[in-house]
């Protein structure tokens, strides 16, 4: 029987985590050689292994509740990390090795990069393994040098088998929880990581639009002869790769290649939010086929374990015209600390 204990003992002990209000109850085997690290406020549990040659990798352990069905979006961003094309639904359906975590059914997606990556110096491979336990998207993932992370592959999967969930309590179920009146002051409703509340006040110009589960809000600007640009809101656990691969995420959105490290100071500027400071940019990507150009605001703001991403897309026009006011929007959302 796995003891009752918040750490292993030896390194091929067994080991638990008392989740975190709402959450069960997890108990694992910690294989030889990982490292068992402090858990975060996203991660119920985090481990590390080192290779040879300086290779490291690291696996995590996130649950995002309320977050069923769309699976296929976190993926992506994991593929956007490691500068890889997103998948669609389909493909979401049909690519990925059938395993176990504990007793329950779970999909593997594995993705590697094209190019160093880790440390410039090797590719990144990712295995995530993801299931949907009681409202909420569990996330199994590692991540790290090509080489050692293939190697680990039969380690993780072990120990993804070791895993096992005990309920404490009755787990809320976040997707039935009241929405907020339809207003572009937007109260966000409280999820396990928010104590309070998320508050904004949107350009009355703004349009909303209906967020999909993976955006905090969703608005819509609009322009002469039919031009537009949207306004995303969203916010993820970490950093998702850090600046450099968030913005050669959206350059890759508007047909621009990717920078290296020493050209990222270039593109961005620094910006006071309300909960500290974020960084802006401001890119516009080639033209289109109706002769368009397409410009991308973005804002990424960090937060303790987590990163809210402002972003604004569209026809150039829109964007210059709106460019201020997105500005001030970032600037003034009252985002709540993790505790």
């Amino acid at each position: 029987m796995p003891k009752e204990k918040a750490k292993a003992v030896a390194p091929t002990g067994e080991a638990s985590h008392e989740g975190h209000a709402g959450q069960p109850h997890l108990d694992w085997t910690l294989p030889t050689g990982w490292t068992e690290q402090p858990p975060s406020k996203m991660r119920v549990a985090s481990f590390a292994v080192a290779g040879k040659d300086g290779q490291t990798a690291d696996i995590s352990v996130i649950p995002l509740p309320g977050i069923v069905g769309k699976e296929v979006d976190v993926v992506n961003l994991w593929r956007e990390q490691v500068r890889l094309s997103p998948i669609d639904e389909e493909s979401a359906k049909r690519d990925f090795e059938q395993i176990e975590v504990g007793s329950v059914q779970a999909k593997l997606f594995e993705m590697v990069s094209r190019e160093p990556l880790n440390d410039e110096k090797h590719p990144t491979r990712i295995f995530v393994a993801t299931f949907v336990r009681d409202n909420t998207s569990w996330f199994f993932k590692m991540t790290g040098a090509d080489s050692l992370v293939s190697e680990q592959k039969p380690v993780f999967l072990q120990f993804l088998n070791s895993i096992s969930f005990h309920d404490h309590g009755t787990p809320k179920d976040l997707a039935s929880a009241p929405q907020p009146p339809n207003s572009n002051v937007k109260e966000v409703p409280r999820t396990a990581t928010e104590p309070t509340k998320t508050v904004w006040n949107a350009p009355p110009t703004w349009q909303e639009a209906p967020p999909t589960q993976m955006l905090k809000a969703k608005f819509l600007a609009t322009g002469d002869a039919g031009a537009k640009a949207e306004i995303t809101v969203s916010v993820f656990p970490g950093d998702v790769g850090g600046p450099l691969a968030n913005v050669n995420r959206w350059r890759n959105q508007i047909g621009l290649g990717p920078v290296e490290q020493s050209e990222l100071e270039k593109l961005v500027s620094p910006l006071d939010v309300t909960i500290g400071k974020a960084m802006l940019v401001d890119m516009t990507g080639n033209k289109s086929s109706g002769g368009k150009s397409t410009r991308l605001l973005g804002a990424i703001v960090p937060q303790t374990e987590r990163t809210w991403f402002y972003k604004m897309l569209g026809d150039e026009p829109v964007v210059a015209r709106e460019k201020e006011a997105f500005i001030k929007f970032v600037r003034t959302v009252k985002i709540p600390d993790v505790p």
